[in-house]
C-alpha cells in the first residue's frame, strides 16, 4: 500500500476538521506543495458554478505545482483538469453519501427549529422523498414526537413508509394535503409543483427545501443546501476523514 502524503487545500472548515482527524489518527499531512505529495484534499462539493474552486480560483495553477502521479480526493470531480489524475469522489461513495445524509437531516431539524412557533412533538410534517435524506430525516422526526407523512412515487416506498409506522401518500396527492400540515421538507431534486398548482397552501406551514434542485418554486420556501458545513462542520469534517481513512485501509485510496 502506498505510503499517503496529504495537502489539504480546502478552504471550508469541514475541510480543516477533516485535516485534524486525520492527523490524530498518524496520516502525514503537509501546507505547502511538494514533490512528495500523493493526495491532495479539497472541499467537499470541490467545484462551485463556474469550475473553479470553492474559494474562487483555478484548480489548474494549483495541480502543475503538485507531481502528476497525486490522487484528488474531493466532490463531483467531473472537471476536465481532471482528466488523467486518479481521483477520490467522496460524493460517488455510498457509505459516505449515507452518514451525509445522516448529517443533513440532523441539521435539518435545527433549522425548521428556528422557524417553528412549535415544538415538533404533535406537530404534523410532510416530507417529499424517501432517499437518503428523506428516510433518515422521517425517522428523526418520528423519533422527536413529530407527525410524520412521507410523499413517495413508488408504492413499494409507500408500503415500507406504513410498516415503518409513518403515514404515506402520492407524491401527486401533496397540493391538497398541503393545508393539513405546519413544516414541509423537500428532499426530491426537480420541480414538483409550481406556485399555481399550490396556491392554496396555507400561510403558516413553514417550507425547507433541501434537495440541491429546487423541487418548490414558492416565494416563501427556507432554501437550506450544503447543511453539513454550516451547522456541524466537524462532524461533516470527521466524516471525510473516515472515508479517507476507510478508502485508504481498503486499498482504494
Amino acid at each position: 500500500m502506498e505510503k499517503m502524503l496529504l495537502f489539504p487545500v480546502g478552504t471550508t472548515p469541514a475541510c480543516q476538521y477533516a485535516a485534524e482527524f486525520l492527523k490524530k489518527r498518524g496520516f502525514s499531512l503537509v501546507d505547502h506543495p511538494t514533490p512528495e505529495v500523493t493526495h491532495l484534499l479539497l472541499d467537499i462539493p470541490t467545484f462551485d458554478s463556474q469550475g473553479n474552486l470553492r474559494s474562487g480560483s483555478d484548480i489548474r495553477p494549483l495541480l502543475q505545482m503538485l507531481p502528476e502521479r497525486i490522487t484528488v480526493i474531493g466532490g463531483n470531480l467531473n472537471h476536465p483538469a481532471l482528466s488523467g489524475y486518479r481521483v477520490a469522489d467522496l460524493l460517488a461513495d455510498p457509505d459516505y453519501l449515507a452518514q451525509n445524509g445522516a448529517i443533513t437531516a440532523d441539521c435539518a431539524l435545527r433549522v425548521a427549529a428556528g422557524h417553528l412557533t412549535t415544538t415538533f412533538r404533535e406537530t404534523p410534517v410532510l416530507v417529499l422523498g424517501w432517499g437518503r435524506i428523506g428516510k433518515c430525516l422521517s425517522r428523526l422526526l418520528q423519533n422527536v414526537g413529530a407527525k410524520v407523512t412521507v410523499a413517495a412515487r413508488k408504492a413499494s416506498d409507500r408500503a415500507m413508509i406504513k410498516a415503518l409506522g409513518l403515514d404515506a401518500v402520492e407524491i401527486s396527492a401533496v397540493p391538497k394535503l398541503l393545508p393539513q400540515y405546519r413544516l414541509l421538507f423537500n428532499t426530491v431534486p426537480e420541480l414538483l409543483f409550481s406556485k399555481e398548482v399550490c396556491s392554496r397552501q396555507n400561510d403558516h406551514c413553514v417550507k425547507i427545501e433541501l434537495a440541491s434542485e429546487d423541487g418548490m418554486a414558492w416565494e416563501d420556501v427556507i432554501t437550506a443546501r450544503g447543511l453539513p458545513g454550516k451547522y456541524a462542520p466537524e462532524s461533516s469534517g470527521n466524516l471525510i476523514g473516515q472515508t479517507i481513512v476507510t478508502l485508504y485501509q481498503e486499498g482504494n485510496l
